[in-house]
Formats: structure tokens, C-alpha cells, sequence
């Protein structure tokens, strides 16, 4: 199953990725021998420490490189812009107080609330996906049913 990211989704992974193999592979590397040096190793926890941090980078590694091969960038010129799809910036307003704010839609591994970003999947973004401008969104959230109109869809 492919992997959506956004270009600078796909740029942030592979700078992850780099990170992990040249900086934290050889600090570990360096670990383990730092711990060979000190002798018997059936007792040496810094030994066992280290060869576990190793196992867990090297797991890590894996899955940023799984995903990294089985990622599709999102062409974002090729998008519906009358529609809210994935990378649409949404403008809301809460039907209940009127309260308006705004949200980016983008791929579940990119969501930030803090950056405004929600995911696809999330129960607004999976309300939200194909409405338009001028649409009510009925979204069940967890203390009931929330309403929300779209008030602008930008890029």
C-alpha cells in the first residue's frame, strides 16, 4: 500500500533518514565498542544497552526506508480545488458559536495540530473530504455531533 506525502513530507523523511545513518548509526557503533573495550561482556549492561539501541535504530531505519520506497508525492496541481481534498486549506466556521478557523488537510504521518494541520483520517478531515464552499459538515465528535461550514478552500 503507497504511502501519500506531501514534497515537504518526503524531504523531512529523507532528512530523518540521513540523520539516522550518519550521525546516530556510527554514535551507536562507537557505543558498542566503547563497551567491548571494557571486557567481559556476559555482565557489561552498557554493552547490552548499546546493542539494543542498535536493534531499535536499525528497526527504525528499516521502516523510514520501507516507506520512503512505497511513497507517491501528491501532486497538488492535479487537485479539485472547488472540493476539500487532501492539502486543502479549509476556512471553518463552528455552526454552535460561531468561532471560524482554519485547517490544512494532509496525510496522517504529516498531521500537527500546533501547524494547523489534520489528518485525512481524523473524524473533521474525514467529515470535511469532498464538501464545498457553502457546505454543512455534520462531524461526530467525541461530546456529540459538531457542525461546520465551509466557509473558503485554498491551496
Amino acid at each position: 500500500m503507497s504511502t501519500y506525502l506531501t514534497k515537504e513530507g518526503m524531504d523531512k523523511l529523507k532528512k530523518e533518514l540521513d540523520h539516522l545513518k550518519r550521525v546516530e548509526r556510527p554514535s551507536i557503533s562507537a557505543q558498542i565498542a566503547e563497551a567491548r573495550d571494557k571486557g567481559d561482556l556476559s555482565e557489561n549492561a552498557e554493552y547490552d544497552a548499546a546493542k539494543e539501541a542498535q536493534g531499535l535504530l536499525e528497526l527504525k531505519i528499516s521502516k523510514l526506508e520501507a516507506t520512503l520506497s512505497d511513497a507517491v508525492v501528491i501532486d497538488e496541481s492535479q487537485l479539485d480545488k472547488d472540493k476539500v481534498l487532501i492539502l486543502s486549506k479549509v476556512k471553518l466556521k463552528n455552526q454552535a458559536n460561531g468561532m471560524e478557523f482554519e485547517y490544512t488537510l494532509v496525510p496522517e504521518n504529516e498531521a500537527d495540530l500546533k501547524a494547523k494541520k489534520i489528518s485525512v483520517e481524523s473524524p473533521i478531515g474525514k467529515g470535511l473530504l469532498g464538501k464545498k464552499v457553502g457546505d454543512v459538515a455534520a462531524i461526530q465528535v467525541p461530546n456529540g455531533i459538531m457542525n461546520f461550514e465551509v466557509l473558503e478552500i485554498g491551496r
